[in-house]
């Protein structure tokens, strides 16, 4: 691997750190609320976890009680970080997106709602509609080829959009380039991949942030410690049984944060993960520490 990294990082990594805020206890909420809202998509890539056979396609999708009550209990504490649509499926699957799109800008309308897609069914209706929802920010994977790319430039400038408004991203490249994305091992699930990438044998001593300012979860409502878990080795929660900011605090994520901040990665699913987790984060580490400090 040549260890690319993504261009539309630093542009994520600028919302994150604009983004941190505290409640009103001083506690660091999250910069990127992120969904994997369905378990399908209608691709198999290479360097996704599911191009193993034995990767679970299901369709099911979230329920939009969820979804409301989830970013009802963000606007209490005035989230108003990134709000992302993407995960471990195609969005645009979803026939219900829409209006899932309509129940996040209605309880969060000060907060930055991403998509991540591949825009095998974008065209200009819809395009138009995702912005008219209440969408943000439209980033566009293209893996087919620079002629595709230049088609999707061309249909988001047709639509009247800004150049803040849609992020394409060139995901054609060939292996030795990384295919054009920063690569990972997601948390060691790609081992029986197209395009195999080992689990690490001894946890890597490297500190890891997402925990500190990633909360995701999927439509079944389970929260996943960080976003590269595809297996779902870790769940440290559930939505539909428990309040956003009682897992956020919770003593999974809060043991966890504890650890990865000192380079402890030996605990699942991150003593097999070999993925890069210091690209952004570090404020939100530092005032995880500094509540620490403060509490101690």
């Amino acid at each position: 691997m040549t260890g690319f990294i993504d261009p539309a990082i630093a542009r994520k990594s600028q919302i994150v750190n604009n983004a941190l805020t505290m409640n009103k206890n001083g506690v660091p909420l999250p910069s990127v609320v992120e969904i994997s809202e369905s378990g399908t998509c209608n691709r198999v890539c290479a360097f996704c976890p599911r191009s193993d056979p034995d990767f679970p396609n299901e369709m099911k999708f979230v329920e939009p009680a969820l979804l409301d009550k989830v970013t009802r209990q963000l606007a209490e504490v005035d989230y108003r970080g990134i709000f992302l649509f993407s995960g471990f499926v195609e969005p645009l699957v979803d026939k219900n997106i829409f209006d899932h799109l309509k129940i996040v800008r209605g309880n969060l309308p000060l907060a930055q709602i991403d998509m991540v897609t591949n825009g095998d069914v974008l065209d200009l209706k819809r395009l138009k509609r995702l912005f008219s929802s209440g969408l943000s920010t439209l980033l566009i994977s293209v893996y087919d080829g620079e002629a595709e790319a230049e088609d999707f430039e061309v249909l988001c400038q047709k639509a009247g959009l800004r150049n803040d408004q849609y992020v394409i991203r060139h995901r054609y490249l060939p292996p030795e380039q990384d295919f054009g994305i920063t690569l990972s091992n997601r948390a060691g699930l790609m081992g029986n991949a197209e395009f195999l990438i080992p689990a690490v044998v001894e946890p890597l001593k490297k500190p890891c942030y997402y925990p500190h300012y990633t909360f995701f979860f999927d439509y079944l409502g389970d929260v996943l410690l960080c976003p590269h878990d595809w297996g779902k080795k870790r769940v440290v929660g559930n939505l539909v049984e428990q309040n956003f900011m009682d897992i956020w605090t919770g003593p999974e994520m809060s043991a966890a944060r504890d650890h990865l901040v000192m380079s402890d990665r030996s605990f699942q699913p991150c003593d097999v993960c070999d993925v890069k987790g210091m690209l952004m984060g570090r404020e939100h580490a530092d005032a995880w520490r500094t509540l620490d400090e403060q509490q101690s």
